[in-house]
Parts: C-alpha cells; sequence; structure tokens
C-alpha cells in the first residue's frame, strides 16, 4: 500500500513545528510497510482529487492567510470541500483551522471567507494565548500541544468540540472548548507538533486513509512504549506549568 499526504500551503502556512505532524504520519505508515509519499501543494496549484489520502493544513500569519484564503473561493475549495466530505482525512491546525470554518475575521482587516466545512467562524482577539494545553476529548483521551495564538473561535450548535479543556485556553478562551472534529477531519489550535505527541491522532487519520484508498479496515498496531511514555510525561509537564 502507498498513501500521499498533501501539505496544504506548506510553503507559506509553516510556524511552530507544524512540520512535525507530516513527518509522524509518514514514519508510522512506513514502520507499518506503507510506502508514504510528501507532496507540498501550494497557492495557484490545481488540486487532483485522485491524487492525495492525507491532508494536513497547518498554521500561519494573517498576511499569509490572505491570499490562501482567495485559493480556497475557486474550483480548489470546492474540490477540498468534497474530498473532506467523502471522508478524506485531515488535520488543520490554527490558520488551516480558522479557514476551515465560515471566515475568519483579522484585526484591521476584511473579514475572509472560509471553507465552510466546520459550523464555526473565528476572529482575531485582543489576547494571544500562549502556553502548555491539555484536552479532554471522547475521541481520542487525553490530548497534549501547544497553543500560540490570538483568534478566537466559536462552534455552532451543529458543530463537535475536538474536546474540553483541562489546561490551556482552547478555541477562546470562554466557553472550555479546543478544535473541532466532523468525519475524518481535526481542527485544533494545538502545536507542538501534535501528532508526535498524540500517536492514537496519527493513526486515526492513516486507518481512515487506507479503509477509503483501499478497503482495508484494520490498521496494524505498533509497539508504542516509547510513545506511550513520552505522551504521559508531556501530559504532566504541562499539567505542572499550567
Amino acid at each position: 500500500m502507498k498513501l500521499t499526504i498533501c501539505w496544504l500551503y506548506g510553503d507559506t502556512m509553516n510556524i511552530y513545528g507544524d512540520r512535525g505532524n507530516v513527518l509522524a504520519l509518514a514514519q508510522r505508515c512506513r514502520w507499518r510497510g506503507i510506502e508514504a509519499e510528501i507532496t507540498t501543494l501550494g497557492v495557484g496549484e490545481e488540486l487532483d482529487p485522485d491524487a492525495y489520502d492525507i491532508f494536513f493544513w497547518g498554521g500561519g500569519q494573517d498576511r499569509e492567510q490572505i491570499p490562501v484564503s482567495s485559493d480556497i473561493l475557486g474550483p480548489k475549495g470546492e474540490t477540498l470541500k468534497a474530498l473532506l466530505e467523502d471522508g478524506a482525512p485531515m488535520l488543520s491546525v490554527c490558520g488551516g483551522y480558522q479557514l476551515l470554518g465560515k471566515h475568519y475575521h483579522p484585526y484591521g482587516e476584511e473579514q475572509l471567507p472560509g471553507l465552510g466545512f466546520f459550523d464555526a467562524w473565528s476572529e482575531a482577539g485582543p489576547e494571544r494565548f500562549i502556553g502548555n494545553v491539555v484536552v479532554d476529548s471522547g475521541r481520542f483521551g487525553t490530548l497534549v500541544g501547544f497553543e500560540n495564538h490570538s483568534g478566537l473561535t466559536f462552534l455552532g450548535p451543529t458543530a463537535e468540540a475536538l474536546g474540553r479543556i483541562r489546561v490551556g485556553r482552547g478555541n477562546n478562551g470562554q466557553d472550555g472548548t479546543e478544535g473541532c472534529i466532523r468525519l475524518n477531519t481535526l481542527g485544533c489550535y494545538l502545536h507542538g507538533a501534535l501528532l508526535p505527541k498524540n500517536p492514537a491522532v496519527t493513526d486515526f487519520l492513516i486507518k481512515a486513509a487506507i479503509k477509503r484508498r483501499y478497503g482495508v479496515e484494520e490498521l496494524e498496531p505498533l509497539e508504542d512504549d516509547l510513545e506511550v511514555i513520552a505522551h504521559q510525561q508531556a501530559i504532566k509537564r504541562a499539567v505542572a506549568t499550567g
């Protein structure tokens, strides 16, 4: 089996260690004997709906989100939304997460239209949230990461939060939620990078990809003793410092 990982806007939306997410996806594929290829897709480049199995969309500054928002307004965005609606797996972080919602309104700028995949919207806030984050997720257990954002994301009535904040500020610092999940697409503010610290999320994305591409229902387990220890230690440090 082979899976192709599409790093959306990896040349511009790539901050706070987000590259580690695509590396973790590829490595956990290869440990299972699954060939993994990473491809970056930038502004103005066509999205082939049959070419990719897993999508990652990372964070960026407001100035980088402006051309990206324009880029997803046309056929490219329509293709991406259709793929996600069909169950293609994606992890989106920070800026990518914001643009999967209905819109993002930067400070002092015009509102940027989003893809509208999540029933959510975002706006620039007056405070920057920085620090370790621990999230209790019904889907994945306890998640750990690092947030660094001033954008505030609010979930609509049909949106499902990725989890509840135990440490940190989360989506908006007000309602105790962090992230959003719909079908096989996850959005969140967890940098760090998220996937190396939380292998259960990585495997969720890989499992969804091989099921969609090959009809394979089960994902071969890995010996994750070291990953589990690292995950637990990261949680302990986050709780202690938070």
